[in-house]
């Protein structure tokens, strides 16, 4: 009996042990639901509209009391300088001078028909964003169709108040073109010279604190509107190619709760060699984008700061997808293990868009199905399986 029972205890460790033990694993059930794919990379904002005071004519400058920060208003006084009157005006001088007022007075001429012009194009961007929300109400157009149509009125408005924001500053540099020229003449003024603001803003930054002799020509201070940001993101050349003016961009890690919203205004047309840390050179691309969120929600942001910019180059609302850990290669295609009655059973599937976590499923695969992620070697075809979560 004994010797019965340990043979039976043999055969049945020798058929255990022939019997296949199932191979561990994770899986995940293919879904429903919207997938967005995006280029990222840091940027960092800029001021669009910024104007350097300089000093019209060689004279002293007296001790400047305004600091970096400082709000100013369009006509305020920022600076005084006295003049230093010429021993011997020069003929060649006064004609040079003559010279900066009709080029100014034409500068001032050009700026006041760029103003007509993107004038014109702002009213029908606002027109058009009008004709579009009455048809998105209506279901006619689709939501990118529209938010581009309110993107396009959002920057036709950036571009108008840029213009504007130029022909002030072209008034202002005749001003100071004419004070040149009365300053060359034999009887010039011999009073003080006050320094005025051409725009309403913020000193960003004062060159001369101290007080002292100046050239003419030679730069005070610099004033502009911190309220006009835009962004500037460099792009690798092939990452460039996927943006569009219009594309939808969000900004995060700028300081703030929620990302920032905005619209890709310009692709620059060129590209330029950079260095990356690593020391490889790369080809990038200059993209300039507008803040469209509301600005007391980025009021606090200012001019050089960083941001992570994220642009959308595709986005769907109801997609099948399936996490990209579960592809591997397969005969020149894709492929998942789809869990079937405890194995693994490889299906060939077709993939469509990417963006590092999960893929848009095209064919192969229905939703809710079990695939197989991270599959070691262990699974094969038909292996048997267990999950970890059983």
């Amino acid at each position: 009996m004994l010797v019965a029972a340990a043979l039976a205890l043999v055969v049945i460790a020798v058929i255990y042990g022939l019997m296949e033990k199932p191979v561990r694993v994770q899986t995940q059930a293919v879904s429903r639901g919207p997938m967005t794919v995006s280029v990222e990379e840091d940027g960092k904002t800029r001021v669009i509209d910024r104007y350097t005071i300089t000093a019209p004519v060689a004279g002293f400058l007296r001790r400047i009391r305004l600091d970096e920060g400082d709000p100013v208003s369009a006509g305020q006084d920022v600076a005084t300088l006295e003049p230093l009157r010429p021993e011997n005006p020069d003929p060649r001088t006064r004609a040079r001078a003559q010279a900066d007022v009709d080029a100014a007075e034409a500068a001032l001429r050009r700026a006041e028909e760029e103003v007509e012009r993107v004038a014109a194009e702002a009213d029908y961007a606002q027109a058009e964003y009008r004709r579009k929300q009455g048809l998105f109400k209506e279901g006619i157009v689709s939501q990118d169709e529209f938010d581009r149509a309110e993107a396009q009125a959002r920057a036709a408005e950036a571009a108008l108040k840029s213009a504007r924001f130029a022909v002030e500053v072209a008034r202002h540099q005749l001003e100071a073109a004419r004070t040149a020229l009365r300053y060359t003449a034999e009887a010039a003024p011999s009073e003080a010279i006050e320094l005025k603001s051409p725009v309403t803003g913020s000193v960003f930054e004062v060159f001369r604190e101290s007080e002292g002799v100046v050239s003419t020509g030679e730069a005070v201070m610099e004033i502009g509107d911190p309220s006009a940001l835009e962004v500037e993101v460099d792009l690798l050349s092939d990452d460039a190619v996927k943006v569009e003016p219009g594309t939808r961009v969000f900004f995060e890690r700028w300081g703030g709760g929620d990302p920032l919203e905005g619209r890709v205004r310009v692709v620059e047309p060129s590209g330029f060699l950079k260095i990356s840390a690593l020391g490889v050179e790369e080809q990038r691309v200059l993209i300039i984008s507008d803040i469209t969120s509301p600005r007391e929600v980025w009021k606090n942001l200012g001019d050089e700061y960083r941001v992570d910019a994220s642009f959308v180059i595709w986005e769907g609302e109801d997609v099948l997808r399936v996490p990209e850990s579960a592809l591997f290669r397969h005969e020149g295609g894709w492929a998942v293990f789809v869990v079937e009655g405890g194995r693994a059973s490889l299906r060939p599937v077709e993939i469509g868009q990417r963006n590092g976590v999960t893929a848009q499923v095209l064919s192969g695969l229905s939703e809710g199905e079990e695939v197989i992620i991270h599959p070691n070697r262990d699974v094969e075809d038909g292996a048997r399986i267990k999950p970890w979560q059983e």
